[in-house]
């Protein structure tokens, strides 16, 4: 009624200004023309924003194109709505970020300023997995609508889709045992990555744009929708946490006793009755299971290493799409409901928790699952035994949908140190280790050029001992069961080298990444293996009149290499090996040569 009001008034408005025939029809015609503008502009503004979840009756999911366009067009309807175009994927696609809050601000320092609490969201790293793609749309739809009310002291920033190639490559044959959608995306992205295994390594373009997003949102829960497979049960929700022991301090211990209790209680108002992760493989879960275990190259274990509280909410495969988007959607409103009223102590603890890590003396780098301790839940499943396969003929699993059950079970959630570093006042990095060092860029991670050539004392580890993997794991071939041993050597290093201070808040990320031992370090993910080749040699024939010289200068090296032979008798029987004995205790050897180049000064 307002709009034609107004529509009437122009029209009288335009013919009063003249008499001419002439210009009244052009008027005429403007008027229509802003007429038929204006009406389609509140025509737009009244449509009813839907999704395609709903239209298929919970039973599709929209393209990728189709997504984006949905948040495009909630940007214009809403104030509450900012979409953000982000970094470059592998697929040739930004990321994009949408920021929603009551108050519409998307500046994350002033948001931080004005003391707003930010739950990141992530959806769609495996895009077989859309049930966040779905329920995030209809959570920011109702916020928009005012059917659900966001809290003023919260802002939500959402990863539309994560994996765009995932998300472009799309078929109704993928993840063969899921119940629905009809049709949905592949878990590898455009590189055929994992890219929740490539946080550390950040091998994808995604991951590098994601750390850009992370580190400007810092977000204080962070959450990434997924999907579970594995066992069968009747829970339709399941839930991974950052290791609490892990996390560690105020943050694990809250997380332990407040923040994952309160989830469960507020899902159980919801309807919804939640597990952890239900860790379980080709058996029952009667017995209970370990928690899972998120190093840091997974996204909770790499939110982790910021003092973030970080969830990777699972719902079940086998059960309907529908139930699946909407309870995913009920556990994201429960992450919004007790962030909001445990806004100061959330930000208390990791306001803490920022400056332990700045001050701590030691850091755990290794973990193990630890038994005697453990939480029990009340647990519903299905009965399961074994039959014979129709396929093998062999004893296959199955289990009994007429037979469910509720049993109390133990879950597995402690973990204790195995290895762990003291501090040093910093890490220095030589300049050739680029790669290395644009992971710390990406990161935040404070740290300064030498200003001149110089000599320091340092920390050099060698590197004794290690595995490599003999196949590929990511585009990879991971290094584990590292042993090294630790000297004091003064080093040269150059103009333009890195010296990164250890005071600050990044120290723990450092530690993971850069100590050779760390389940996830640069080492592991075999970012340094050039030095575990060796590049200068001899000629047996030239140097053997070198060497015999040496010898005789060095009698300390002859009774060596003498009770080397007189102990090893295959040492004994080889020149080569004798001769390479001399030149690898000689001043020509070369002293990069399993010598890890990242160095602790004291």
């Amino acid at each position: 009624m307002e709009a034609s009001c107004k529509l009437r008034d122009a029209f009288y408005f335009v013919l009063s200004k003249t008499n001419d025939p002439r210009h009244q029809q052009s008027s005429v015609m403007k008027y229509l023309v802003t007429s038929c503008l204006l009406i389609a502009a509140v025509f737009a503004k009244a449509q009813p924003i839907t999704t395609l979840f709903e239209k298929s009756g919970g039973k599709e999911t929209p393209t990728y194109p189709e997504i984006i366009n949905w948040w495009k067009k909630l940007d214009e309807k809403s104030g509450k709505v900012k979409m953000l175009t982000m970094g470059m994927s592998d697929a040739g696609y930004p990321l994009h970020l949408v920021v929603i809050s009551n108050h519409g601000d998307y500046n994350f320092e002033n948001i931080r300023k004005n003391n707003k609490r930010v739950l990141l969201i992530n959806n769609g790293i495996h895009p077989g997995e859309p049930d966040g793609i779905d329920a995030s749309m209809l959570l920011a739809r109702d916020i928009v609508v005012n059917t659900y009310k966001i809290p003023d002291n919260i802002v939500l920033a959402i990863i539309p889709v994560y994996n765009i190639g995932g998300c472009l490559n799309r078929s109704a044959d993928y993840r063969v045992d899921q119940n629905g959608p009809e049709e949905f995306g592949f878990r590898g992205n455009s590189q055929n990555l994992d890219l929740n295994r490539d946080f550390i390594k950040c091998d994808s373009k995604e991951a590098r744009a994601f750390a850009e997003i992370f580190h400007l949102t810092d977000p204080d829960v962070f959450v990434d929708n997924h999907v579970s497979n594995g066992a069968d049960y009747q829970h339709v929700m399941t839930l991974l946490t950052t290791q609490h022991n892990k996390l560690g301090g105020v943050m694990g211990a809250y997380l332990l006793e407040e923040f994952e209790p309160a989830l469960y209680g507020l899902m159980k108002q919801k309807g919804y009755d939640l597990v952890p992760y239900v860790n379980v493989w080709g058996g029952s879960p009667d017995n209970g299971w370990p928690e899972y275990w998120d190093s840091p190259r997974y996204a909770s274990g790499f939110a982790a290493l910021w003092q973030t509280f970080a969830f990777v909410p699972e719902t079940h495969m086998l059960k309907p799409y529908d139930q699946r988007v909407r309870s995913t959607y009920a556990l994201m409103q429960c992450f919004i409901g007790f962030t909001s009223k445990n806004s100061e102590k959330i930000k208390q603890l990791r306001q803490a928790a920022r400056h332990l890590v700045k001050t701590q003396a030691i850091f755990p780098i290794r973990w193990s699952l630890d038994r005697s301790g453990y939480k029990e839940i009340l647990y519903k499943g299905y009965a399961s035994g074994q039959k014979t396969s129709e396929v093998s003929g062999l004893p296959r699993l199955y289990y009994d949908r007429n037979r469910p059950y509720e049993k109390n079970v133990k879950i597995f959630n402690y973990f204790r140190a195995t290895d762990s570093v003291t501090k040093p006042k910093a890490y220095i990095i030589p300049q050739g280790w680029w790669k290395v060092i644009d992971l710390l860029k990406i990161n935040k991670v404070q740290m300064m050029p030498l200003k001149r050539d110089t000599v320091i004392e340092v920390e050099v580890y060698r590197i004794d001992e290690h595995k490599a993997s003999p196949r590929q794991y990511e585009m990879h071939h991971l290094n584990s069961d590292v042993k090294t041993t630790v000297s004091l050597q003064k080093i040269a290093f150059r103009k333009g080298d890195y010296y990164l201070p250890m005071d600050q808040v990044a120290n723990r990320f450092l530690t993971e990444t850069l100590e050779p031992r760390g389940e996830d370090s640069y080492f592991s993910w075999n970012f340094f293996d050039a030095v575990l080749g060796q590049k200068e040699g001899f000629s047996a024939y030239a140097f053997e009149d070198i060497a015999a010289d040496y010898l005789k200068s060095n009698p300390a090296l002859r009774n060596k290499l003498e009770q080397k032979r007189s102990t090893d008798t295959t040492f004994a029987k080889s020149a080569r090996a004798q001769l390479n004995f001399v030149y690898e205790n000689s001043p020509w050897f070369e002293p990069a040569y399993l010598r890890y180049p990242v160095y602790r000064v004291k």
